[in-house]
């Protein structure tokens, strides 16, 4: 494992570090998973993933373990910087692993993406960004691709106004007691950039050259409830993209009140098959 590698310096920032899972000494490149860790844009550390799914690293030794190697990135939160910094620092961990593919003994061409919650969020828009990307990161690798070949977004944030009084998940008629974790992501209230949020929006970036893509979400969830990820599954097989959804029976946000592990697995089953593990 390598700790703590600088993969982007933002000016005025903390360096972004990301921590690379190998799953072996020598042989050949092999495909590597990257995983943005959630915490609603505001919080979280990319060493953990939720307490709920086992011992610190369980998560990533299941996927070291199908012949898969795994980026756990940083990136800046809501309370250091406005999005797009959030999907810019994603897409350079993206470019950085490329230009670094050798020596890390990963395979360029069979990198994917995933994460929870924001980072499912943050999942999601990589994968339908990575032909357009946002302006880059400042000192950052420039030049390599930060498309990705698979992804795994897990009960992620589809569409930032869906939770005000008129969207799907708002109430209609309920005051706002703000600041939300997506008006802190967007610097204002979402409902009053609602251009800037729906640039933010997976669910607005969908187009049938999407990678495939995998989504899973807690039937019960309330923090995030599963609409975004039936509405964002919609939206691709709507345009063709390659999309599969599965919910979590009785699962909850970070699938709490259910055996995590049959998701887990299917996650792991998922990138494997598309990156070739």
């Amino acid at each position: 494992m390598l700790d703590g590698v600088t993969y982007a310096r933002p000016t005025g920032f903390r360096p972004l570090l990301m921590d690379v899972h190998l799953p072996r000494e020598g042989g050949a490149p092999v495909p590597c998973v990257v995983w943005i860790h959630g915490g609603a844009w505001r919080e979280g550390d990319r060493r953990f993933p939720p307490g709920n799914w086992g011992h610190d690293d369980q998560w990533f030794r299941l996927l070291v373990s199908s012949g898969m190697a795994v980026a756990t990135i940083d990136y800046r939160l809501s309370g250091e910087a406005h999005h797009p910094a959030q999907l810019a620092d994603a897409q350079a961990a993206l470019r950085f692993l490329r230009a670094n593919a050798g020596p890390l003994r990963i395979d360029a061409d069979r990198i994917g993406v995933s994460g929870e919650s924001a980072g499912g969020h943050l999942a999601a828009l990589v994968a339908l960004t990575g032909h357009s990307p946002v302006a880059p990161t400042d000192r950052s690798v420039v030049g390599p691709s930060s498309a990705v070949a698979a992804a795994v977004p897990m009960y992620p944030v589809t569409d930032l106004l869906a939770f005000g009084p008129d969207g799907p998940d708002g109430t209609g008629d309920e005051p706002w007691a703000g600041p939300y974790p997506e008006d802190l992501l967007l610097g204002r209230r979402a409902t009053e950039v609602a251009g800037a949020a729906r640039a933010a929006s997976p669910i607005h970036h969908a187009h049938g050259d999407a990678p495939p893509m995998l989504l899973l979400h807690g039937a019960e969830d309330t923090v995030v409830p599963p609409g975004h990820s039936e509405r964002l599954a919609a939206a691709l097989e709507r345009v063709g993209a390659p999309v599969r959804l599965e919910l979590v029976p009785e699962g909850g946000h970070c699938f709490v009140g259910a055996d995590p592990s049959p998701a887990l697995e299917s996650a792991v089953a998922f990138l494997a098959e598309h990156l070739g593990a």
